[in-house]
């Protein structure tokens, strides 16, 4: 008899489901994009930057005004 639930598995014993991708903003140039799993938050186009892939940090913009 098992006491515990293996990390990732329903009750019923099924994965979840971690392709649970779908139209999400942006957390770097705030456009919206289609997912491709539940994780994604960057799009290709931000991926894509030299910025990006050299590890940059993201710049603050204010919408205040304020520096």
């Amino acid at each position: 008899m098992t006491f515990f639930q293996p990390v990732g598995e329903s009750p019923s014993g099924d994965k979840p489901n971690m392709a649970d991708g779908k139209t999400r903003q942006c957390l770097r140039c705030h456009v919206s994009f289609e997912s491709e799993w539940a994780g994604e938050r960057i799009c290709v186009r931000c991926k894509g930057t030299r910025s990006w892939r050299n590890g940059a940090p993201v710049q603050s913009f204010s919408t205040s005004g304020r520096s």
